[in-house]
């Protein structure tokens, strides 16, 4: 694959020689949940030498039902991302769902996210891209990859170049989605790093009734696959126990099992590049 950009985000630069990875849990459950996360995935970061973006949304505004925990809202959810941040010294990535939202979350987020459902949103998209933080776009599961190109020339319109792109599956047939390693490849010809959303690519939306299901047993397998076709970096949820979690549980790769997962993936990239 060509060289794409650099983009650097805090410690970590997407695009470099090295894979990097985007964990954490989908949702904050709670302050000591998230922080308590963040403690063990910097722990693993400095051990295995892994280049870590630490993930949390502070609200879901797309669950599947209106009853399903949705996070601490923005003020407290903050509050908490900026705790992981200054304590652990690691770049922080969180989603945004509103254009009111952008400012606020660039205080803290060193990677501002548009969900893959809001990824043609132009007034939302803009807004994240005017306050010069990273913008990292997931794919809709609705698009062709081709189509990501509109997206970038909509943040680029606004002199921000420190763009991200996440493939996480297209829709195929009924509560479900696949995961096309092509996407990777057509994607990083815009010449901006490029994402693999493992956990996200093996969601069944709305599956499991008034939530979504999931296959995350296989989510390690895609990670390779996609990691053997040359990303630049892998999105994982993670959480310490996952039949637990309150987002994505049936997705969400257990702790436990990262390090054995990273390894495997640093290994291929290592091939690879």
């Amino acid at each position: 694959m060509g060289r794409v950009s650099r983009v650097k985000a805090g410690c970590v630069t997407f695009g470099a020689p090295e894979l990097a990875i985007i964990a954490g849990p989908c949702v904050i459950e709670s302050a000591e949940a998230t922080i308590g996360l963040a403690a063990k995935l910097v722990r693993l970061a400095n051990e295995l030498e892994m280049p870590l973006v630490f993930k949390a949304s502070f609200d879901k505004a797309n669950r599947t039902s209106g009853d399903a925990y949705r996070g601490p809202g923005l003020i407290e959810g903050l509050a908490i991302l900026r705790e992981v941040r200054d304590r652990f010294r690691v770049p922080v990535l969180t989603d945004i769902h509103e254009p009111g939202q952008a400012a606020a979350v660039a205080e803290v987020a060193d990677i501002l996210q548009i969900p893959a459902f809001l990824c043609r949103q132009t007034d939302l998209v803009i807004a994240a891209a005017e306050t010069g933080r990273v913008v990292n776009v997931k794919k809709g599961q609705f698009l062709a990859p081709e189509d990501m190109v509109n997206v970038i020339d909509k943040i680029t319109g606004t002199g921000n170049r420190r763009i991200l792109l996440t493939e996480r599956g297209a829709s195929f047939g009924y509560h479900n989605l696949v995961a096309d390693m092509r996407s990777l490849l057509i994607m990083r010809e815009f010449g901006y790093p490029v994402i693999f959303d493992a956990t996200h690519s093996v969601q069944r939306p709305g599956g499991a009734g008034k939530m979504s299901g999931g296959d995350g047993r296989w989510a390690p397998a895609l990670a390779r696959a996609a990691v053997a076709t040359g990303v630049d970096g892998v999105f994982m949820e993670t959480h310490v126990n996952p039949a637990e979690a309150l987002s994505d549980k049936a997705n969400a790769i257990a702790f436990r099992d990262l390090k054995a997962v990273w390894r495997t993936l640093k290994g291929i990239h290592g091939l690879v590049r």
